[in-house]
């Protein structure tokens, strides 16, 4: 049975759920599972989680706890990282905190934009940590990386290792899901072609798969979005508006994966501080993420409390999250269809070499094998590229110790950009560095 080691796993949640998929498949149910995380309190309520999916389900895996990130990678097979660098205290607040004094106002902070460049910063180093213990202790370990800034970050991995790794993301099946609700059309009669960047991925195609054959449902899509933008009901994001995706499928032509709130932060068009009817029309929450953060931590102890409770059981309830699937796959040999964060390898062919695209992937016995996509819609290519040429910046600051780069690409940066001047956005970027002290590499903080 494979060793598949969670980096992160004080996750409690999301490292319950993927334990409840992992456990699920009867050639994973004795996997030994290596819980990791240098938070000893949360590590240990994610131990209890784990005996308490492992009871549930009946099976018998080897469930092992440490704080220590070399004890849990040795001889691993799989390594699922899932962490965060800094937390929302302190690291978080501050990403927030500066900017608004800046008139830089942000919905989630951790893709693109200041705050999604600040993150990448600070997280970069400490992954290709994991890897480079990787490369010692498990070299032929495949990397499951569900951590953000994703596209930097599967970058920054691919530029320096050659451990074998892919970068997991939600959004693509979590959007189909939700359009086939938008359309009335079950999920499960639907066939897309989805590729671009991560979390600027776009469907080339949706279809409806009939006994007559396929049918294009684009014409639905576009006639759904002529009309007022549904509220998601997602746990988490309830009652927030799809206004602003609605409007980029009426000016693009393609439905986006990623959410409203996520993507008004990667271009210049919604966020604007002197325009606050565009807030308004388009239902833009601004400081979201600072919300969500503060309300799971409010109700942590109670959940804490429910998680740990002997007498208590939890949901087992299977989710869609890729990663499972994709090691029994690789155990087992059975193919699946995924999409996954690589390094662009002629896959996009009118995006940058090496730049980390998300394509579709077919995983099976032998590996992970990335789709050859080809040409994307030159309007998408377009956007995309705003996006990668500050993915790029951040990717070389961090690799060569360039600091400048990090200004660059801050400046270029579509949000950033259309807000501030050159010499605030120098002066955001030092106090941002400053406030962040020892988080901060040292080849950047000179």
């Amino acid at each position: 049975m494979p060793k598949i080691v969670f980096i992160g796993a004080g996750s409690t949640v999301f490292a319950k759920n993927l334990l409840v998929d992992i456990l699920s498949f009867k050639e994973l149910s004795q996997s030994q599972i290596v819980l990791q995380d240098i938070d000893p309190v949360r590590l240990e309520t994610s131990r209890v989680v784990a005996e308490k999916v492992r009871e549930i389900l009946g099976v018998n895996p080897l469930i092992e706890t440490t704080t220590d990130q070399l004890t849990a990678l040795k001889d691993a097979d799989y390594v699922i990282t899932m962490f965060q660098v800094g937390g929302y205290e302190p690291s978080t607040k501050i990403d927030f905190e500066i900017p608004n004094k800046y008139g830089l106002r942000q919905t989630i902070g951790d893709t693109l934009g200041i705050g999604g460049i600040m993150r990448a910063v600070r997280t970069l180093p400490v992954l290709l940590g994991v890897v480079k213990d990787m490369e010692k202790l498990c070299p032929d370990a495949t990397l499951l990386n569900y951590v953000n800034p994703m596209a930097m970050l599967c970058w920054g991995i691919n530029e320096t290792s050659s451990i074998k790794n892919v970068g997991l993301c939600h959004s693509v099946q979590h959007t189909a899901q939700q359009i086939a609700s938008d359309i009335n059309i079950p999920i499960d009669e639907i066939e897309y072609l989805c590729a671009g960047i991560n979390h600027l991925s776009f469907y080339l195609s949706f279809e409806h798969k009939t006994s007559n054959g396929s049918v294009d449902l684009y014409p639905l899509i576009s006639e759904r979005c002529k009309k007022n933008a549904p509220l998601r009901p997602m746990p988490g994001t309830e009652g927030l508006s799809d206004a602003v995706r609605y409007e980029m499928m009426n000016r693009l032509g393609y439905f986006v994966t990623e959410s409203s709130e996520h993507f008004a932060e990667y271009v210049p068009w919604f966020i604007k501080k002197n325009q606050f009817d565009l807030i308004e029309k388009y239902e833009i929450p601004l400081d979201e993420y600072p919300r969500r953060c503060e309300q799971q931590i409010k109700d942590w102890e109670t959940l804490r409390t429910e998680l740990e409770d002997p007498n208590k059981e939890i949901d087992v309830k299977p989710s869609n999250e890729y990663g499972a699937g994709i090691i029994h796959s690789l155990e087992t040999g059975a193919p699946r269809i995924f999409n996954g964060n690589v390094s662009n390898n002629q896959f996009i062919t009118n995006l940058p070499n090496n730049c980390c695209v998300e394509v579709p992937c077919t995983v099976d016995g032998e590996g992970i094998h990335p789709h050859k996509v080809g040409e994307l819609p030159q309007q998408l290519v377009s956007l995309m590229q705003t996006n990668i040429n500050v993915q790029s910046l951040v990717v070389q600051a961090v690799l060569k110790g360039k600091r400048e780069h990090i200004y660059h690409a801050a400046m270029f940066d579509p949000h950033t950009s259309s807000e501030l001047s050159l010499e605030k956005i120098w002066n955001l970027v030092d106090e941002l560095f400053q406030a962040h002290g020892n988080m901060i590499p040292d080849s950047l903080r000179n």
